[in-house]
């Protein structure tokens, strides 16, 4: 006679739970009811990714105040590069001719309007020169090297045409709870 081992134990245990979970809903449902709530639940589960877009439209009423052109505003208490308000762009938006990265770092910054912490996103504009204006090396809360995603000291054009870094915007993805 053979001797049981405990894995054989453990798939007797997890097939006999599945055969009985299964005849029981198959009991109480019918298909239709069955494919309804499948697919209700498909769709729940596939509106999740949407979260943090819902999250940082929020952030387009915050009130602001101070120059995007100094290094003391607000958004950039993280930021470690030239500001794209003084390259032809703005704080939220690169200039004309440079491609956003899609790859980032973040920070979390005070607003002084309302005293509450937001999640900041810091993305490079690549494919121009290096813009001069604007220097700025903020690191306030910055972490060493090995978190790579809150670090400033990376060259962050991956994913675009040009890895030619130009400048730095500043986007507000939400409040920090």
């Amino acid at each position: 006679m053979k001797k049981e081992t405990l894995f054989t134990k453990i798939n007797f245990w997890i097939d006999k739970k599945a055969d009985h979970g299964s005849r029981q809903l198959a009991r109480l449902t019918s298909r239709r009811s069955f494919l309804g709530k499948l697919s209700l639940s498909v769709l729940g589960m596939s509106s999740l990714p949407l979260l943090p877009v819902a999250r940082s439209l929020a952030a387009e009423g915050l009130e602001e105040e101070g120059d995007p052109k100094s290094c003391d505003y607000w958004r950039y208490c993280a930021i470690g590069g030239t500001l794209c308000a003084c390259c032809g762009g703005s704080a939220t938006s690169c200039p004309p001719g440079t491609e956003l990265s899609l790859v980032t770092w973040i920070g979390t910054c005070r607003n002084p309007i309302d005293d509450k912490d937001y999640l900041i996103s810091y993305n490079d504009c690549c494919g121009k020169t290096v813009c001069n204006r604007c220097p700025c090396h903020n690191t306030e809360r910055e972490k060493p090297h090995y978190y790579q995603s809150k670090s400033s000291n990376i060259l962050w054009c991956f994913g675009t045409e040009s890895q030619a870094y130009h400048c730095t915007i500043a986007l507000v993805k939400g409040e920090y709870s």
